[in-house]
């Protein structure tokens, strides 16, 4: 099965008050590659979170966010500054002593000295709290496992499409085998003969099978046999419920090799044509497979 390496997955969980959302992009990468945003507090689930991540991907960059809204994850707690509400009272004391002034220091007036308090938020993880978080990450992965599933059906077909009409032209290139050699005999013959149109006593049997061996360097058999064999194999692949990305990948190349060298030795026009074809689709067929895991 082919997968794709784009995808989108989201899940939304509401606890104690607290909306935690999950997010989950795929793009493509060579390997797996992991980045998260998440709250500073849960930054130790980061190696649990890349688990539950490879059980589901082999390949693809993989960005998760997890974002907390509410309260319910997190605890409020008064901060007093002991040490400036200290300085404030002694200043307080020198300022009735200097000025005379009568009377104790009414408490509206420390409550209104700035930075004296604070509220701390206190963000604390229970053990349902991590449960929900990781929980919530394999539901984000199944929906990006879908999308990507779904996408790499629709790739599927597209290249498989494609190989398809490789393989007819390459049955086709097949036909004109013959005219190939003959037209590599002929390029050879006419070269040896005007290379030695002034020479004499030359043992032309010899000079025979030196060209009938040069003739054999200029057919395409092994070259189609070989394609035939890359096609076959593909279509084996695709098959496979496993990671076929960078397999796919080898055989294009193997196949565009396979394709430049028959073009290098045939002049036959509708060769050439075919040969442009081919070297277009598996073009396209290599940007699709670019985006298969």
């Amino acid at each position: 099965m082919a997968r794709s390496m784009t995808g989108y997955g989201r899940e939304v969980i509401y606890i104690e008050n607290t909306i935690v959302t999950v997010e989950i992009r795929s793009v493509n990468h060579r390997f797996l590659d992991f980045h998260t945003k998440i709250p500073s507090t849960f930054l130790f689930l980061e190696e649990k979170m890349k688990e539950v991540v490879r059980s589901y991907f082999g390949r693809g960059r993989i960005e998760i966010l997890i974002r907390i809204d509410g309260e319910g994850f997190v605890k409020k707690r008064l901060e007093t500054d002991w040490k400036l509400l200290d300085q404030y009272v002694e200043q307080l004391k020198q300022v009735k002593e200097r000025y005379q002034i009568t009377g104790d220091i009414p408490m509206t007036v420390l409550s209104q000295m700035p930075d004296l308090f604070s509220i701390q938020q206190m963000e604390e993880q229970s053990e349902q709290q991590v449960e929900v978080i990781i929980a919530g990450l394999h539901t984000a992965c199944e929906h990006v496992q879908k999308m990507r599933e779904a996408e790499g059906e629709k790739l599927l077909a597209d290249i498989t499409d494609r190989m398809e009409s490789i393989q007819e032209v390459v049955s086709l290139l097949k036909t004109r085998r013959a005219n190939v050699v003959h037209e590599y005999r002929e390029r050879i013959k006419t070269r040896v003969n005007d290379y030695l149109a002034d020479m004499i006593d030359v043992d032309s049997s010899h000079m025979y099978q030196e060209i009938a061996l040069l003739a054999e360097k200029g057919d395409i058999t092994e070259e189609i046999t070989r394609l035939l064999s890359h096609i076959d194999h593909f279509f084996a692949i695709i098959k496979k419920d496993e990671q076929i990305g960078r397999k796919l990948d080898f055989i294009l190349q193997e196949m565009h090799r396979e394709t430049n060298t028959i073009g290098s030795k045939s002049t036959d026009v509708k060769i050439s044509e075919w040969i442009v074809s081919l070297k277009s689709e598996l073009e396209k067929i290599k940007e699709q497979v670019q985006n298969i895991e």
